[in-house]
């Protein structure tokens, strides 16, 4: 077993890989003393996945687990899901002593985070995820929320969870779009921080394709590596933390215009081509870089180009209620080498028309 941790002083919490983790979850939560029974929160496709495993293994270790399920996908990721789900926690009689664990991709992370940081002001919870992309990226660091029609996690807070259990074998439940929903956040940490990194998923690009248990380990630990540094040091997004939204302006604009029909890691991969292409507009990174971001997106089986049904001026709207944006100037998170990044609000209106609508 593999273990990092996120350094946050008396918040700091341990993340675990390992392939076969699910079954163990229940014996090591008794042993930390979290809370005195867990509710494990679900959606319906990963329930019925998963659900059994973790259940046997919190039964086991005598912490009474309940599964509660909501409907899979993007659109139960809003307010409503989460007052139903903060009913049935009080009609179940949970307190302040009790935890939750979220199992499942990024919405259930996200949402499950959000129902422990505001029911009863605060409860315990835990991290379990079984997607790529909530493994690599949205699992760690403590960002919870949900979406309003207006834009993409609107509502939110920053809780970090308790633990992190992660287990690769999970993966191989994946469809094959899943896997590459996450590929996309594992591409931007290359971008943002390490360049050997990217080379070697330029590298190993068939094996992480074939899930290869080793090489996806690997894959995971580096990323969470690099995300539990950033967030060790700025855990709040006041500065460095911004970093990790490489992709992520035009793509959550993107994503919003198609009504979430587009997947996340693939609009945050046309963002990440949308941003190294301003960035080169600009004059801060050079074309064969940019080219090199756009060749390894694409060889993962990502998209790149903005959907021809997107019209720019809505798209410009969305980008005015994102989170990344003060004062009506969207700030961007814009390349200038394989393994560095900027934060800019100094973006023409005439240099996002043109990303836009290219």
């Amino acid at each position: 077993m593999q273990q990092l941790q996120v350094g946050l002083g008396d918040r700091s919490y341990p993340i675990s890989i390992d392939h076969g983790l699910l079954a163990a979850i229940g014996p090591d939560l008794k042993k930390r003393g979290l809370a005195k029974r867990f509710l494990v929160v679900a959606d319906d496709r990963v329930a019925a996945l998963h659900g059994q495993t973790l259940i046997a293994s919190l039964t086991q270790a005598g912490l009474n687990p309940e599964l509660l399920t909501f409907p899979a996908g993007e659109a139960s990721k809003n307010l409503a899901t989460v007052a139903g789900l903060a009913s049935r926690l009080a009609r179940l009689g949970v307190d302040r002593k009790d935890g939750l664990i979220a199992l499942g991709g990024g919405v259930t992370g996200d949402l499950t985070g959000f129902l422990a940081a505001s029911y009863m002001r605060g409860i315990p919870f835990v991290q379990v995820p079984t997607t790529l992309l909530a493994q690599v990226d949205s699992s760690v660091g403590g960002k919870t929320g949900v979406d309003l029609p207006e834009g993409k996690n609107l509502v939110g807070a920053f809780y970090q969870p308790r633990a992190v259990y992660i287990d690769a074998l999970a993966l191989r439940s994946l469809p094959a779009a899943e896997l590459l929903n996450g590929l996309a956040e594992v591409i931007k940490y290359g971008v943002i921080r390490d360049p050997g990194f990217f080379d070697f998923l330029e590298e190993k690009r068939a094996a992480i394709l074939a899930l290869d248990l080793d090489i996806i380990e690997q894959v995971i630990q580096n990323c969470c590596a690099i995300k539990a540094a950033v967030v060790a040091q700025d855990e709040r997004e006041s500065g460095l933390r911004r970093i990790l939204n490489f992709g992520h302006t035009i793509g959550h604009a993107v994503e919003a215009d198609s009504r979430y029909q587009l997947a996340h890691g693939s609009a945050v991969a046309i963002g990440m081509v949308a941003a190294s292409r301003l960035a080169v507009a600009k004059g801060m990174l050079t074309p064969a870089d940019a080219s090199r971001i756009t060749t390894l997106i694409r060889d993962f089986g990502l998209p790149t180009a903005i959907p021809a049904t997107a019209e720019p001026a809505a798209l410009k709207a969305y980008l005015l209620t994102d989170k990344k944006t003060v004062a009506g100037r969207p700030f961007f998170v814009l390349p200038t080498a394989i393994g560095q990044v900027e934060i800019t609000d100094q973006v023409s209106e005439a240099q996002i028309d043109q990303v836009l609508t290219a």
